[in-house]
């Protein structure tokens, strides 16, 4: 079955993913409305209803999710009589039942965040990104988000001793420590899973703040040019023009026709500038 992509869909994403045929998404990335978020839009989810919410989206995800590909889901608790709300805990939970592998979690470092004012907390300055996948095996290009591999280097590689020749058992006991000599050389390196990135908003009416960075790195990392990219939750459509800007097609879902509007032209302008057709 051919699959048409570069596709704005207005509706419920359970119901539109209801059309698709099985295993044909290379990746999703998503940030769907947090508990009692958005409540104009989704109404509002309950914290104690927020998984049986989900489940009935992440299961048509699942079934249309290639086996080599992935899931990422941006999604952060909230505080709800004076303590953190365990319904991400809970998904993620959820989530392993319904047979999806929790792989890695990733954290988004928010270097704008401006301090907050509570008696009791402080301000998150980060969120989660938690990578899901139906199998262990699934297509990961590790190559396409390395970075320079930093200052530290210079005066750690230029005293290496004895043991930073060996890859060995470190002294927690916690693991095998790496051969510090393999880094001799090198210009560029993985790196880590906490991503630093500036809180951005294309539109300023959208309660949800995604930079354009973060779906970029997960499109380079988990697929390559031509595959497809679905976002059930579009927002104002920053994954779509990521994956635009990136040669890769894209799928994008929201239940409110002032967002997909918003896409619509977002798209556009995008490909303007840029001197690509859609």
């Amino acid at each position: 079955m051919t699959m048409e992509t570069n596709k704005i869909l207005c509706g419920d994403c359970e119901e539109v993913m209801r059309s698709f045929p099985d295993n044909c998404i290379d990746l999703i990335v998503t940030s769907p409305p947090y508990a009692d978020q958005r409540k104009h839009t989704y109404g509002g989810i309950e914290p104690d209803k927020y998984v049986e919410w989900f489940l009935p989206k992440s299961k048509e995800m699942f079934r249309v999710l290639k086996p080599t590909g992935s899931f990422i889901l941006n999604i952060k608790e909230r505080v709800v009589g004076g303590e953190r709300h365990t319904y991400v805990l809970e998904l993620i939970l959820a989530l392993r039942k319904q047979g999806w592998l929790w792989t890695e979690e990733y954290i988004w470092h928010k270097k704008s965040s401006t301090p907050g004012k509570w008696p009791n907390r402080f301000r998150d300055s980060w969120e989660r990104l938690l990578q899901f996948n139906k199998n262990k095996q699934f297509s990961m290009y590790q190559k396409s988000v390395m970075v320079p591999i930093g200052d530290w280097a210079e005066g750690r590689l230029n005293r290496l001793r004895g043991e930073d020749f060996n890859r060995r058992e470190n002294k927690t006991k916690s693991g095998f420590g790496m051969n510090q000599s393999s880094f001799v050389g090198k210009k560029m390196v993985n790196p880590t899973n906490v991503l630093y990135m500036t809180t951005e908003s294309f539109n300023k009416g959208h309660s949800a703040v995604f930079p354009i960075k973060l779906p970029e790195f997960f499109i380079k990392l988990f697929t390559s040019e031509e595959n497809i990219v679905l976002d059930p939750f579009a927002g104002s459509g920053t994954t779509a023009v990521a994956t635009i800007n990136l040669n890769r097609k894209f799928l994008a879902i929201d239940n409110v026709e002032e967002n997909c509007n918003t896409i619509r032209q977002r798209i556009k302008s995008e490909c303007n500038q840029n001197g690509k057709l859609w």
